[in-house]
């Protein structure tokens, strides 16, 4: 049999190496008190893994709503352990911390404890005085509902700001904006925009003068139907709808961009290298947008008002020459450019939400998911305001 190792002491007298055999065998004990249970350990737990026949008994945890059970993990009697301690107390501790059992675990080693603290559910880990808080519910709160709609308020009026102190860095030529990222949203929110925005107003068209039709025809006024159509789609349809498509397309687009910038640390080295985030990437989609807007919008406009002329002629029998010159009679410069003029300000709501949550999305997958859900709500909602707003005050001051 070969002899034990030897090590010298400090009184300088040689003495054997503790070896597994020196000290008992693992062992763990789940004891029921009056107030909390005890989880003790006792023996040589180096490289010992718990058998699934030791788990915690089903009694403990086993409360009403109104009591929460208590473990204390004693650690006085532990003779010898390694670094598999703590995921095997992990394997027995987890599933009890899931039932909400308050966890007390200041007899365990710092490093131990400090492992567990990691592993375990935050609201069953170890405190800073060794016991854990009592079971709650935990979901995270979204970032903006936590900080209010004041301070969501306040971030959007800041947002609001700096886009404007950007663009009139811009005018004086000082500007961190490249052309070549102009002409590239000038193509992304224009042209490739139209099919889908000049699909919708055709079908908001038919269904105006299918819709208008069948009301005037009660007495006998389907001529009036392109008045109707006109005046509907030029002043108001056809600004409305492209701002609602571009906010699903071009703004949930913009949030999403953004958003996964933000996340990968890209809008920071961008702050690092001293460009300023607006100018660089806020302000080309701007410009971008006002400046293809009003084209959108007015060809939205004519494929609205021709999107009538199905209806009115099949259905209501209404000669093509004169739908086509009611159009023309009812259509004013005054409804033209209320119509261009609320167009331009719905797409460019369009962008402002979907780059202000963008800019200020979180650094995961679900916040930017979040992000661009928020972009395209914000978008909708100050559009519907806007219109409101603009129709009330536009009809009050006689226009």
């Amino acid at each position: 049999m070969a002899a034990a190792p030897e090590v010298a002491s400090a009184a300088g007298m040689i003495e054997p190496v503790p070896t597994a055999a020196t000290f008992p065998a693992p062992t763990l004990l789940w004891q029921p008190g009056a107030a909390a249970w005890s989880l003790c350990l006792i023996g040589d737990w180096r490289g010992f893994v718990p058998p699934a026949a030791l788990a915690a008994p089903a009694a403990l945890g086993a409360s009403d709503d109104t009591t929460t059970t208590t473990l204390e993990v004693d650690a006085r009697q532990l003779a010898a352990w390694d670094a598999d301690l703590a995921p095997a107390l992990w394997a027995l501790l987890a599933p009890l911390a899931q039932r909400g059992v308050l966890l007390r675990l200041d007899a365990l080693a710092d490093d131990v404890r400090a492992a567990l603290k990691l592993a375990l559910p935050d609201d069953s880990d170890d405190g800073g005085d060794g016991s854990t808080a009592p079971a709650a519910d935990t979901t995270p709160l979204p970032p903006r509902a936590s900080r209010g709609a004041w301070a969501d308020l306040l971030i959007t009026v800041g947002f609001v700001g700096e886009l404007l102190l950007a663009s009139l860095r811009l005018l004086r030529g000082r500007s961190a904006m490249r052309a070549s990222d102009l002409l590239h949203q000038m193509d992304e929110t224009g042209p490739r925009s139209l099919p889908i925005v000049a699909l919708t107003t055709f079908l908001v068209g038919l269904l105006l003068a299918y819709m208008g039709g069948a009301q005037l025809g009660r007495i006998g006024a389907q001529v009036f139907i392109a008045d109707l159509v006109t005046v509907g789609v030029v002043r108001e349809l056809a600004g409305l709808m492209t701002g609602v498509i571009l906010a699903g397309r071009v703004g949930a687009a913009f949030a999403a961009q953004l958003g996964t910038m933000q996340a990968n640390e890209e809008i920071d080295a961008l702050r690092t290298l001293g460009v300023n985030p607006i100018e660089y990437l806020v302000l080309p989609r701007l410009l971008g947008m006002l400046l293809v807007a009003p084209l959108l919008v007015a060809m939205a406009m004519l494929v609205g008002v021709l999107a009538g002329l199905p209806a009115a002629v099949l259905i209501y029998d209404v000669p093509v020459p004169l739908y086509l010159r009611k159009c023309l009679e009812s259509l004013t410069w005054t409804h033209l450019w209320i119509g261009l003029a609320k167009g331009t300000m719905y797409t460019l709501l369009v962008v402002v939400a979907g780059c202000r949550e963008g800019l200020h999305a979180g650094r995961n997958a679900q916040a930017v998911g979040e992000a661009t859900t928020r972009a395209v709500v914000k978008a909708l909602v100050w559009i519907v305001l806007a219109a409101c707003a603009s129709t009330v005050v536009l009809q009050s001051l006689g226009f």
